[in-house]
């Protein structure tokens, strides 16, 4: 049958079943060289070589997968579903090696985290520390963003496991999400601040001054725009975006900019005479965070040997308050 008239049939699993790793290799690298010539010399293959093994694919699945233009191909709907396809497989089989090597050598395999700042930061310097003394041949991997872009490093296999919260509600028919503890918020400045004092300031006051603010994405920076909104009141001086802690930091202790931060992020600051908290009176509280995974998808060991380090530890931390 002809891969350029679909049969209309389902795709059978024994039709996928016969694509083989070099197969998926080829597939792989042809959808970023868009090029068959390209990928007959990165696949060590002539081109007519090359030629007869996309054939061969789309004779399998029954599809033609690119469009044959003259300076190059250009994957078509299936065709780029089936390169998501042949890109994640190849990436599981590399973690899978790359974790059966060094179990094989002795150690104890890899894990990669993706975190917010924060408490929940705060909360897995302490569990990284404690995996290492549980695990000290284990190899962890530590990303810090905001939760919309972790969820998609998530949703690609770029890390195992998300410590952070959903950005839409839709997410949790993919992810799976585990509560670990709440967050406390606290307006900021640089110690300098005129603000600075027992004295609480009015919202009104407060939206006179300029803000540093999380991006727009971040459950932080919905708080902080609600905190307003609902008052009818909007900043009037001046705003500086930024995901960055040490940024704003610095951003603090240079200006009369104020911003509203976590509480464990900032404490220490603050017991070090770097910043100084405002004594506004205004929610103090954020949506809990936890961790979240892949939904059906069970973690490998090490990924489940972080997980169990979390979970005690944020109960710890739940007792103690």
């Amino acid at each position: 049958m002809s891969p350029d008239k679909p049969s209309g049939k389902p795709l059978a699993l024994a039709q996928v079943a016969r694509l083989r790793f070099r197969h998926l290799q080829f597939l792989d690298i042809l959808g970023k060289t868009r090029n068959l010539r390209l990928t007959a010399e990165q696949m060590h293959i002539t081109q007519p070589a090359a030629t007869k093994v996309l054939m061969d694919i789309e004779e399998m699945l029954e599809s033609t997968l690119f469009d044959r233009l003259p300076r190059g191909m250009r994957p078509n709907e299936l065709g780029l579903f089936t390169l998501r396809y042949a890109h994640a497989a190849l990436d599981g089989h590399r973690k899978f090696v790359d974790e059966f090597s060094t179990l094989k050598q002795g150690g104890h395999g890899h894990v990669s985290i993706g975190a917010i700042s924060g408490s929940a930061a705060h909360l897995l310097i302490a569990a990284v520390a404690e995996l290492q003394r549980l695990r000290p041949l284990l190899v962890v991997k530590v990303l810090e963003q905001s939760s919309d872009q972790l969820i998609v490093w998530l949703a690609e296999r770029k890390i195992d496991v998300m410590i952070g919260r959903f950005t839409d509600e839709s997410q949790r028919a993919q992810f799976q999400y585990e509560k670990l503890a709440g967050e406390g918020l606290q307006v900021t400045a640089g110690v300098h601040h005129p603000l600075r004092g027992p004295t609480a300031p009015s919202l009104l006051e407060l939206s006179h001054w300029p803000w540093i603010l999380y991006p727009t994405s971040t459950a932080l920076r919905r708080v902080s725009d609600d905190i307003f909104s609902r008052t009818g009141l909007s900043l009037t001086s001046g705003i500086v975006e930024t995901p960055s802690f040490l940024f704003a930091l610095e951003l603090m202790q240079s200006t009369n900019m104020l911003s509203l931060q976590p509480a464990a992020l900032v404490d220490k600051y603050v017991r070090r005479g770097l910043l100084t908290r405002i004594a506004a009176e205004l929610p103090d509280r954020m949506p809990d965070f936890g961790m979240i995974t892949l939904q059906g998808e069970p973690p490998s060991t090490a990924a489940q040997a972080f997980m169990d380090v979390m979970r005690q530890l944020a109960g710890q931390v739940e007792d103690a308050a």
